[in-house]
């Protein structure tokens, strides 16, 4: 599934609340704040140009680096790699790179 994921998958999205499995039946629910093309050629099989995906989630839960199983009403579930990239004034950050 993820290999057809293109940015065009998610810029609607940006807004959109998706829910992370935090372990055990724990959601934790975190907003898409940005979905950015990456400058870069594509070096991989897959026919996409990279992207970033940026989400802000509550600063009291913080998910630590890892894959998450990631369910959204639209897109549907599916795993996700999101790494901490630190608090701002609403939240906790976190980012998703396809390359």
């Amino acid at each position: 599934m993820l290999e057809n994921f293109t940015i065009h998958t998610f810029s609607e999205c940006v807004g959109d609340v998706f829910r992370v499995l935090a372990g055990g039946t724990s959601h934790v629910e975190i907003i898409l704040v940005s979905a950015t093309e990456l400058g870069g050629e594509n070096t991989n099989a897959i026919p996409r140009k990279p992207f970033s995906l940026v989400f802000r989630g509550p600063k009291d839960i913080p998910l630590s680096q890892r894959t998450y199983e990631v369910e959204h009403e639209g897109i549907g579930a599916f795993a996700l790699f999101l790494v901490p990239v630190g608090p701002d004034g609403e939240g906790m950050g976190y980012e998703a790179i396809f390359t």
